[in-house]
């Protein structure tokens, strides 16, 4: 058996590992899209290292783009075969592909203005909606803790990962010849202590772990809590400054986050009397989906549920559906919030929100989650004093805050009570993906002084035979 890495390797994004099996057949875990690598991301995105076409099946851990969002390329490249996940992964993929397939378009379409005044020929999106259409058949959803047989050497169990809804942890029993081993892939780990969702549930034994490691050198803030660290920033930016504060935040998982937190304001009467808008139409499809799984909250959200029906709205929350009313908000003057996607403000809605208010003293913006170093969100959480943004240059006179204790991802005392269920005498390998690569060495590190033996930071396109 051979694995090799395709994504996440080295990075955080752009997760894809490639599980071939001694009888030939090909298992892809993920399949994500690269974001946020600045020149390198069309690059990266442009060749798989693989071929599509001899990929057997696909085993999707969550529906976050970085994990899912090259799943129509594949297809349109020759890739036939189910695509497993979760009921809640599937729902989600649905819109979130189709809403990439638009930004393909919409990029293409904006870089290709630039291209012809330079007299170079266009470019083709990376997939469109017609690629889209032909993959979501191909997703066959299967509940946690099912153990299901996806050929005669294959059997795929979904435990899970608390990440967002419907996120798993992977775990496969693998019939080699004559030989029974098993390979677990983390996915993205969720929190043990998150709001809104389940922790992450333990996993069967494996012989070879594949995990992500975000947080793997990182203690997230347990002191100050979420609600206080927002408040903080309305009333000094809103009330005092009657300035915007301009939260850039997932539509997925970050967005239904700070709308829980803030609705928890409301009804403690503490959140002021100003607008908040969520600026994405992605964001709103994804609350409703969110909304049809209470089954994955949490004990304390199914509690509130009891008293609240709808722990996501409150009043004074409005959502954006135009592009129209979206630019009518910069010409509105009055302070306000808008949270609006992407999180890494890479792209999206966000990107011109930022342009329009990173000039002015009154204004912040606010970052909540991971952001690749190369990102624009990255840039300005790491003291960018001046950032481009649609190739200009923008001097950054708004204030830039964040909050750290904000984070799907588990820190590294999350990503250990994770592997806790597991002997580490009997784990042959473990492979460290999905963080920036001195996070993944630190991690690694750390792995091997609890007794992991053989533990490895795959470089991209880096293969290694199992025995």
């Amino acid at each position: 058996m051979k694995i090799s890495f395709h994504g996440a390797a080295r990075t955080v994004t752009g997760s894809k590992h490639l599980v071939q099996l001694d009888n030939n057949e090909i298992i892809l875990l993920d399949c994500g899209l690269f974001q946020g690598m600045g020149r390198d991301t069309d690059s990266l995105n442009a060749k798989f290292g693989f071929d599509a076409a001899k990929v057997d099946y696909v085993i999707l851990s969550h529906a976050h783009i970085d994990h899912s969002g090259l799943l129509p390329k594949l297809v349109k490249e020759g890739f036939t075969g189910a695509i497993y996940c979760t009921p809640g992964t599937k729902a989600l993929a649905e819109i979130l592909l189709e809403d990439s397939a638009m930004i393909q378009r919409d990029d293409a379409k904006y870089g290709n203005k630039r291209r012809a005044k330079q007299g170079l020929p266009p470019i083709e999106p990376l997939y469109d909606i017609d690629d889209v259409n032909l993959t979501i058949p191909l997703f066959k959803a299967v509940e946690y803790n099912t153990p299901t047989k996806i050929s005669d050497s294959v059997e795929v169990l979904f435990t899970d990962a608390g990440h967002i809804i419907g996120s798993a942890a992977v775990s496969l029993k693998i019939k080699n010849g004559e030989n029974l081993e098993s390979l677990t892939f983390s996915g993205d780990i969720g929190r043990y202590r998150d709001m809104i969702l389940r922790s992450p549930s333990e996993f069967p034994h494996a012989d070879y772990i594949i995990i992500e490691s975000t947080y793997g050198d990182k203690l997230h803030d347990l002191i100050h809590t979420t609600p206080d660290d927002l408040l903080k920033w309305i009333e000094s930016t809103c009330v005092e400054q009657k300035g915007n504060l301009i939260i850039p935040a997932f539509s997925v998982g970050r967005t239904q986050e700070i709308l829980f937190e803030l609705n928890q304001l409301s009804l403690e009467k503490r959140l002021p009397h100003i607008p908040i808008y969520v600026d994405s139409p992605l964001s709103m499809e994804a609350t409703e989906v969110l909304k049809k799984f209470p089954k994955y909250f949490n004990k304390k959200i199914q509690k509130i549920l009891e008293v609240d029906d709808d722990p996501f709205d409150f009043e004074g929350l409005r959502y954006i559906k135009s592009v129209e009313e979206s630019k009518a908000l910069n010409e509105d003057l009055h302070p306000k919030v808008i949270i609006s996607a992407s999180g890494m403000a890479d792209a999206g809605r966000v990107k011109h929100h930022i342009k329009n208010n990173i000039s002015n003293a009154k204004n912040t913006i606010l970052l909540v989650g991971y952001c690749e170093p190369h990102s624009l969100g990255g840039r300005l959480m790491n003291g960018a004093k001046e950032v481009k943004i649609y190739s200009e240059q923008y001097d950054v006179v708004a204030k830039v805050g964040s909050i750290r204790s904000m984070s799907a991802h588990g820190d590294y005392e999350d990503l250990m009570q994770f592997l806790a269920c597991q002997n580490p005498d009997l784990v042959k390998q473990v492979f460290v993906v999905h963080g920036e690569a001195e996070v993944q060495d630190h991690f690694a590190e750390k792995l091997r002084k609890k007794g992991f033996k053989e533990v490895h930071a795959p470089a991209m396109h880096e293969s290694f035979d199992l025995k």
